[in-house]
């Protein structure tokens, strides 16, 4: 995980950098926005990441942190934690830096 922002996500996935520059699909490139169907509504919502554009979907994904209903509509939601959400926390409460960095690369 190369991103916390405390009280609203953590973000991973970026496989090829590790610091959030990476992360294209399986297949290269993006891929199109799916689904708009699961609401950003409450802590654990796994989503993806995209680079602030429709259809730009890589590997990067986060997990919310708490409701975020703001993100509905612009970030496709696939998933849930359903367990080990103490774990997301515990890494959200990491020192990162000024750009949001965890100062130890956080690891699940």
């Amino acid at each position: 995980f190369h991103r916390i922002i405390p009280g609203f996500m953590v973000q991973g996935g970026d496989y090829e950098n590790f610091d959030g520059t990476g992360g294209e699909c399986c297949n290269g490139g993006t891929f199109p926005d799916e689904s708009f169907v699961i609401s950003h509504d409450r802590e654990g919502i796994i989503s993806m990441a995209n680079r602030d554009a429709a259809n730009t979907n890589g590997s990067q994904f986060f997990i919310t942190l708490g409701k975020c209903l703001h993100l509905d509509g612009k970030h496709v939601a696939f998933g849930q934690v359903v367990d080990g959400m103490e774990a997301v926390r515990n890494m959200a409460a990491v020192e990162t830096d000024e750009k949001k960095k965890p100062v130890a690369m956080q690891r699940i």
